[in-house]
C-alpha cells in the first residue's frame, strides 16, 4: 500500500503511456525468465553430456566404435564434434594420396565447424538477456519521467497544490522504474552466468580438440 492507494490502483490510474512502459516492462521481464529457464536447463544438459563423452572417450576403449554408436543420434556438443572430425578423419583416409597434414588438417577444420555449430546453439538468445539488462532501466526511466510531467501538469489548473495531490502521480511513476529494475537485475544476473558457464564448456571443446588431433596424428602415420 502506497498512502489510501495500492500498487494496482496506481497502474490502474496511470497515465496511457506509462501504462504502456509497464506493461512493456512485464513483458520483457516474461520472455527474460522463460530464456533464463530454457537456458540453464540446455547448458546443464551439455555439461552432463560432456561428462559422460569425456568418460567414455578416455576409457580406452576403440574409437571406431565409439564412432559407431554415436554417429545414428546425431550428437550434440562435444560428442558432435569427435563425431564431425572421426567421420572427416575417415572419409580423407580412404581416398588415395591424402595423408599427414592434409588429413589432419581436414578433420581439425571438420571439428571447428561442428564447434562453431555448438557454440551458435549454446549462445543463442544471450543477446536477449542482455538487452532486456541494458535497456529495462532505461525504459522504466522514461515511464517515471513521462509520468511525473504528469503529475505536475496536473497542477497547473489548481491554485494551491499540496504534497498530497501529487504524491499518487509521483508514486505511480516510480513504479515504472521499480519495474524496469525487476525486469533488468535477474536478466544481466543469469547473462553473466550463462557467458562464463558456455566459455568454460567452449574451452572444454577446445581441449579436446587439440587431444584428440594429437590422437588423430598418430593414427594418420598408420595404413587404412
Amino acid at each position: 500500500m502506497i498512502g489510501d492507494h495500492s500498487a494496482l490502483d496506481l497502474i490502474l490510474q496511470a497515465s496511457l503511456i506509462v501504462q504502456f512502459v509497464m506493461a512493456l516492462l512485464v513483458g520483457a521481464s516474461v520472455v527474460s525468465w522463460a530464456i533464463i529457464f530454457r537456458k540453464r536447463k540446455l547448458v546443464e544438459a551439455e555439461r552432463l553430456a560432456a561428462d559422460r563423452f569425456e568418460e567414455q572417450f578416455w576409457s580406452g576403449g576403440d574409437l571406431a566404435a565409439l564412432y559407431k554408436s554415436l554417429e545414428a543420434s546425431a550428437p550434440t556438443g562435444m560428442a558432435g564434434v569427435f563425431v564431425a572430425g572421426f567421420r572427416e578423419f575417415s572419409r580423407l583416409r580412404k581416398q588415395v594420396g591424402i595423408g599427414g597434414a592434409p588429413l589432419l588438417e581436414g578433420s581439425r577444420r571438420a571439428m571447428r565447424v561442428a564447434q562453431l555449430r555448438e557454440t551458435d546453439r549454446l549462445e543463442q538468445n544471450l543477446s536477449t538477456l542482455a538487452t532486456i539488462g541494458s535497456t529495462s532501466p532505461y525504459v522504466g526511466l522514461f515511464g517515471t519521467v513521462w509520468g511525473i510531467m504528469s503529475a505536475f501538469q496536473g497542477l497547473g489548473n489548481v491554485q494551491q497544490a499540496t504534497l498530497a495531490m501529487v504524491a499518487p502521480g509521483i508514486a505511480e511513476a516510480l513504479i515504472a522504474t521499480a519495474m524496469g529494475l525487476f525486469a533488468a537485475i535477474p536478466a544481466v544476473v543469469a547473462f553473466n552466468r550463462f557467458a562464463d558457464q558456455v566459455g568454460r564448456l567452449e574451452l572444454r571443446y577446445d581441449a579436446f580438440m587439440e587431444e584428440f588431433s594429437t590422437i588423430l596424428q598418430r593414427h594418420a602415420g598408420q595404413p587404412g
